[in-house]
């Protein structure tokens, strides 16, 4: 656990009369990465589809889409043995080969077929459109770092990339923290870097249960931005926006409220 960021667990009263009510002050925004500041899903399928064509490997299937179920269940399979520390990240992108392929490849021969994948990806590299102007308007008045279930070199190329990332004073990757989010030590971990309590840190990702959620757990002032144009699903996050153009006015809400 990271010293210095765990939550206090405090009870709510009604100020007393004459006293002044403190309002919260959020002076960080932490992001997600992938689905958050690009389109990582819809990279990784356009890369996977050129890649299996590429490889003669789509007529083994009935189709391109269960084509892709296949590559998806297999990733999803073993980037969860990553997160919970069973796997490198290197693991398991050889791993995610081997299953995918069904064959006992060597760490090399898998190595070089998801470096081919890689290659099919290269120049997807996009930031979403509402990225840049979000992060200027919320800049200077706030500070921002980076929290993700990845690793660290992987998303230090990517960010490299995508051009952004002398945006952000600290990015954390699950591989070097030693913990994967929705875990509390996760997101204090990034609190820490930035030497804020979680209190003063908002958090916005993409996922509402791991991102969101997970966020508020610790402390933080977790925030959904889903880009799905289906309406909201009942019981979600209380914090909730469907595009980046939203958050100047949220966080400004949530800074008008009163501190615990």
């Amino acid at each position: 656990m990271t010293r210095g960021c765990e939550p206090t667990a405090l009870v709510r009263r009604p100020p007393a009369a004459g006293v002044t009510v403190r309002t919260m002050t959020i002076r960080a925004v932490v992001w997600d990465i992938d689905d958050t500041l690009w389109d990582y899903t819809g990279s990784d399928r356009a890369g996977a589809l050129r890649h299996l064509a590429a490889e003669g490997l789509l007529d083994r299937f009935p189709s391109p889409e269960a084509a892709l179920l296949r590559w998806r269940s297999v990733m999803e399979e073993q980037y969860a043995r990553f997160e919970a520390g069973e796997l490198t990240f290197e693991e398991q992108r050889r791993e995610r080969a081997r299953g995918f392929l069904g064959q006992p490849l060597t760490d090399a021969e898998a190595d070089a077929w998801f470096d081919r994948y890689l290659a099919h990806r290269a120049g997807d590299h996009v930031p979403f459109p509402d990225v840049l102007p979000a992060l200027d308007a919320l800049t200077p008045g706030y500070r921002h770092g980076l929290l993700s279930n990845s690793g660290l070199r992987n998303q230090e190329r990517k960010l490299l990339a995508l051009g952004i990332r002398d945006r952000f004073e600290v990015l954390i990757c699950s591989d070097e923290a030693g913990h994967a989010k929705p875990a509390p030590e996760a997101f204090w971990a990034v609190c820490a870097a930035m030497r804020l309590p979680p209190h003063a840190v908002a958090y916005v990702g993409d996922r509402p249960d791991i991102d969101a959620a997970g966020a508020t757990a610790a402390g933080l002032h977790g925030i959904w931005l889903d880009r799905s144009p289906a309406p909201a699903p009942a019981g979600g996050p209380p914090h909730r926006i469907t595009g980046l153009a939203a958050l100047p006015a949220l966080l400004a809400e949530l800074g008008r409220r009163p501190a615990a």
